[in-house]
């Protein structure tokens, strides 16, 4: 009998131990209605804008104009770890935002970091119209994939979506910390 005890409580223990570990929901829902990132220049540019942020389903749409770009270029732009765009360089915002330790790629194709968005274009005016839907992010709240408080960042070149850690973007032309609004 006591062995017979001993085998069904080993093998419920095993069978317990056997589950996959479940991933941890991400959270979607944001708190905030809005928020302003006003860009600023940075590492001696020209480049500024304002971009608006508000929550959308399962992320944040993000829509604004970036002026001061190359005529007909493509720029690197993402949202960046710190809310902080005080380096003349604008290297305090620190690395692309990345809390799930992802590598870097393109927005919604395989692994990317949370802050990775696809490339801005300028127009032949230099000005690029920005309407991006930025998934797996919320805006408020203080979730772990909150960006409220970090920095958007416009890099000089374009990003290749494959090197590592950020995409070969080059210098950091404009910042601006998301703030909320609402």
């Amino acid at each position: 009998m006591r062995i017979l005890l001993l085998t069904a409580a080993t093998a419920g223990f095993l069978a317990a131990c056997s589950s996959a570990p479940k991933k941890p929901a991400i959270p979607t829902l944001s708190t905030a209605k809005q928020a302003v990132a006003n860009l600023a220049s940075s590492s001696g540019s020209l480049v500024s804008g304002k971009a608006t942020l508000v929550p959308m389903q399962g992320g944040v749409h993000i829509t604004g104009t970036v002026g001061g770009l190359p005529p007909n270029s493509a720029h690197g732009f993402h949202v960046h770890e710190k809310g902080d765009c005080s380096a003349v360089d604008a290297m305090s915002a620190g690395a692309h935002f990345n809390p799930f330790v992802a590598t870097h790629g393109r927005a919604n194709v395989g692994a990317h970091h949370s802050g990775d968005m696809d490339n801005v274009v300028a127009n032949a005016e230099g000005v690029a119209q920005l309407n991006i839907h930025l998934s797996g992010v919320t805006l408020g709240g203080g979730a772990v994939n909150d960006i409220a408080g970090r920095a958007l960042v416009v890099h000089a070149a374009d990003d290749d979506y494959t090197s590592q850690p950020a995409g070969n973007a080059g210098a950091r032309v404009a910042c601006g910390v998301i703030n909320v609004t609402q």
